[in-house]
């Protein structure tokens, strides 16, 4: 595993092609490393999720499934904004396919975030907003008090405008975003007016 002060030597660029070529978890993958990410040192939107599913470590393309359709949907933008890295930065917390399970994508891969997500962020200084969707995500970006995710969105309020916690845009959400018609009412709106005022600055 890299040590912090050798990560923090590298450019920017030499970073991401690091972590790119990473292999740090391939003994566990069952279809093997292939690290979706998407950043640049200009992004100002910054979405971490979980990890990639199998459609997506198919494709290289982040959020490539119906779940990134909804996701966009939430954000108000286009496919070609979303993918437009000097705008939209996207790192899930494991950054390759973890295989499935039996309800589900397995988890992010444990080794995955402490070996570059420290260092990625600091280099991301343009950052004005910051999506957090899922528990993984939740779990590092949030901290502190340990809440449900549905406790966790509620209180979106609390990490307003710099973060905002979410639910997984997953179909298998759509029984949650049914008993809980606040988040569309309420959070949804200011996201994407976040968002918009970010995408003009």
């Amino acid at each position: 595993m890299q040590k912090p002060a050798e990560l923090s030597e590298l450019s920017f660029a030499e970073l991401v092609a690091r972590v790119r070529a990473c292999t740090l978890c391939a003994e566990f993958l069952p279809l093997g490393p292939r690290p979706v990410i998407q950043l640049s040192e200009s992004s100002r939107i910054l979405v971490v999720g979980q990890a990639p599913g199998r459609r997506v470590h198919e494709t290289g393309l982040p959020f490539n499934d119906p779940s990134g359709d909804r996701l966009r949907q939430w954000m108000g933008v286009t496919r070609d904004t979303f993918y437009d890295e000097q705008k939209l930065a996207i790192l899930p917390m494991g950054f390759c396919y973890p295989g499935t399970g039996k309800s589900g994508d397995l988890p992010p891969r444990p080794e995955c975030a402490p070996a570059w997500r420290s260092e990625l962020l600091r280099r991301l200084s343009n950052i004005g907003l910051t999506l957090v969707i899922g528990q993984y995500a939740h779990a590092w970006h949030l901290g502190g008090k340990a809440r449900s995710v549905t406790d966790q969105v509620r209180h979106w309020q609390d990490h307003w405008p710099a973060v905002v916690p979410m639910p997984h845009p997953s179909p298998r959400n759509n029984l949650w975003l049914r008993r809980n018609p606040w988040f569309e009412q309420d959070v949804i709106p200011a996201v994407q007016h976040r968002v918009a005022q970010l995408l003009r600055e």
